[in-house]
C-alpha cells in the first residue's frame, strides 16, 4: 500500500488498457514490450506493474470488441458476438459497463480462492496429464457449437476451416513442415492472432462500406449507462463465468481464452435469456468478461508450481528469472511479502479498473458517434500496425488483407466468423495434447475413457451440451389439435 507501488500499479492499468485497445498488441506484447522498464524496480513493484498492464489489457481489449468488433486479443472473440451487437443498437455503454463490473467481481473471487487455496489447488492441477488436458480441449472444440448461431453446418465448416489453417507449418512433436507449398513465410504457421485482426476488422470494414454504412450510430447518452435490472439479470452468468474461469485458469497451459470460450457456451446451454445470444445479449459479455478475468488464476501453477498458466504468465515467469526470484512450492514460504503484494495488487488494480472505466464507458462509446469517414480509416491504420507487430514482416499484413477479404465475403454470404477464430486458437493446443496422449498411452486413445478425471471432463461435457436441449423439449407444451373443420 506504500505511495510509490500504488503508483505503478496505476500507470500499468492504464498503460495496459491503452494497448489493450490497440488491434493485435495484447497482454502478452504489452509486458514483453515493457519489461525492460522494470528492471531497476523493486521486484514486487516492478511485479506489480507488470500485472496491472496484464489485467489492463484485458479490459482495453473488451473495448476494441465492443466498439469495433476487433478483439485486442484472443480471450475477447467471444466479448465480440453479442457486444458488438449491442453496439449496434446504441448499447455500448451498457456493455462496457457489465464488462467492467463482471471483471471486478471476477477478480474478487479469484482473489479470495487464490489466497484462500492456491497451494492445494496447484498441487491437484498436476494430476492433470495428457489425457486430462485433451478432455478438456475436447470441451473447448464442442463449445464451437454456440458460437455457430442458426446454421449449426455452417458454424462447423467454419471450425474445420480454422483447424486446417491451424495445421499449417511444422507438425508438433515432428520436424515435417505441413501445407507451406515451399513458402518459407508458412513455416512459422498462420497467426491467429494476424487472422483475428483480418477478419473481424478489415472484414468489418469493408462490409460496412459495402452496404453504405457510412453513418454514425445516432444514441442518447441515457441509453448508453447500465441499469440495475440489467447487473441484475447479469448476476448468475457473472458467477457462473467466473466459477469456469477460475476452474479452467488453475490449470497450466489453459489460459484466459478457453474459459472465456468454454464459459460463453456453458451460458449460451444454460441461461434462460439463451435466445438472444449471437443478437445482443448482455448476458454473454457478463458471462465471457468474468470467466477471462477469473481464469488470473494461472498466477496458481506460475506461482506455486513454476509451471506458466499461458503465454502472458510464460513472459511474467520470465521476469520472475530476471528479478532473481525463483517460483516454485517454496516461494510463499521464502518471499511471502512479494506473494500476498502481487495477489493484494490484482484487487487494487481491478478498484482503479472499476473506477476509472465505470463512469467512462458511456463516453468511450462516444467514439461509435464519429462519422464513419474518419473512424474506418483509423481502423485499417491500427489494424496494419497490429498486424505487423505481430509478425514482424510484411507477410503478415498479406494475411491480414487476405483475411480481410475473406471476411468480407464470410459475412456477406452469412458464415459465422467466431468459429474459424475458434477453430484456429484451439488446433494446435488440441493436437499438441493428441500427441502427448498418444504418446503416452501408445497409439491407444481409450485412455480418455479409462482416467477417472478425464473421463469425468467428458461426462461434463456431455452434460453440458444436452441436458438443456433435453430440458427444453421436455418443458415445452403440446399444442392442442386443430379441429379439422377449422
Amino acid at each position: 500500500m506504500t505511495p510509490e507501488n500504488l503508483l505503478w500499479c496505476l500507470i500499468g492499468v492504464v498503460l495496459g488498457t491503452v494497448i489493450g485497445m490497440l488491434p493485435g498488441l495484447g497482454a502478452t506484447t504489452g509486458v514483453a514490450v515493457l519489461l525492460p522498464l522494470t528492471l531497476s524496480m523493486e521486484p514486487v513493484t516492478a511485479l506489480i506493474m507488470l500485472a496491472g498492464i496484464y489485467y489492463g489489457c484485458q479490459y482495453g481489449g473488451t473495448i476494441a470488441a465492443v466498439l469495433i468488433a476487433t478483439p485486442g486479443d484472443a480471450n475477447a472473440v467471444a466479448t465480440v458476438i453479442d457486444g458488438y451487437a449491442l453496439a449496434r443498437k446504441g448499447q455500448a455503454g451498457k456493455a462496457l459497463a457489465i464488462a467492467a463490473i463482471g471483471s471486478f467481481v471476477a477478480a474478487v473471487i479469484s482473489l479470495v480462492l487464490l489466497m484462500l487455496i492456491a497451494a492445494p489447488i496447484a498441487t491437484f492441477a498436476l494430476r492433470f496429464g495428457p489425457a486430462e488436458m485433451l478432455a478438456i480441449m475436447i470441451m473447448g472444440l464442442l463449445t464451437i457449437i454456440s458460437f455457430s448461431g442458426d446454421n449449426l453446418a455452417k458454424g462447423l465448416m467454419m471450425a474445420g476451416l480454422g483447424l486446417f489453417l491451424s495445421a499449417v507449418g511444422m507438425s508438433t512433436g515432428f520436424a515435417q513442415a505441413r501445407f507451406t507449398f515451399g513458402n518459407i513465410q508458412l513455416l512459422g504457421g498462420i497467426d491467429f492472432v494476424v487472422v483475428m485482426i483480418g477478419v473481424f476488422a478489415i472484414g468489418e470494414v469493408v462490409s460496412q462500406i459495402g452496404t453504405g454504412g457510412v453513418e454514425p450510430i445516432t444514441t442518447r447518452m441515457r441509453d448508453m449507462r447500465i441499469k440495475r435490472n440489467d447487473v441484475k439479470q447479469s448476476m448468475p452468468s457473472i458467477l457462473r463465468g467466473s466459477g469456469v474461469g477460475f476452474a479452467l485458469g488453475t490449470l497450466p497451459g489453459a489460459g484466459s481464452t478457453l474459459a472465456a470460450l468454454v464459459a460463453y457456451g456453458v451460458e449460451k446451454q444454460v441461461s434462460p435469456f439463451r435466445r438472444n445470444f449471437g443478437k445482443g445479449a448482455i448476458q454473454g459479455v457478463a458471462a465471457a468478461e468474468s470467466a477471462n478475468n477469473a481464469a488470473n488464476a494461472n498466477f496458481i501453477p506460475t506461482l506455486a508450481l513454476g509451471i506458466p498458466g499461458g503465454t502472458t504468465t510464460a513472459v511474467l515467469l520470465g521476469a520472475f528469472v530476471m528479478y532473481g526470484v525463483q517460483p516454485g512450492p517454496l516461494l510463499f514460504q521464502s518471499q511471502p511479502s512479494l506473494v500476498w503484494g502481487l495477489l493484494t495488487s490484482f484487487f487494487i488494480g481491478n478498484v482503479i479498473l472499476l473506477v476509472l472505466n465505470l463512469p467512462l464507458a458511456p463516453v468511450f462509446a462516444q467514439a461509435l458517434r464519429l462519422n464513419y469517414s474518419y473512424l474506418y480509416p483509423l481502423i485499417l491504420f491500427f489494424s496494419m500496425i497490429g498486424a505487423f507487430a505481430v509478425g514482424n514482416n510484411l507477410f503478415a499484413l498479406t494475411v491480414l488483407f487476405a483475411a480481410g477479404v475473406a471476411g468480407f465475403f464470410l459475412k456477406k454470404y452469412d458464415y459465422p466468423t467466431a468459429p474459424l477464430i475458434l477453430g484456429l486458437v484451439l488446433g494446435p493446443m488440441v493436437e499438441k495434447a493428441l500427441v502427448q496422449t498418444s504418446s503416452y498411452s501408445n497409439g491407444d486413445l481409450t485412455v480418455l475413457f479409462k482416467e477417472p478425471l478425464a473421463l469425468a471432463i467428458l461426462l461434463i461435457t456431455v452434460v453440458i451440451m444436452v441436458i438443456p436441449n433435453v430440458a427444453k423439449r421436455v418443458g415445452r407444451k403440446p399444442k392442442a389439435a386443430v379441429p379439422v373443420t377449422q
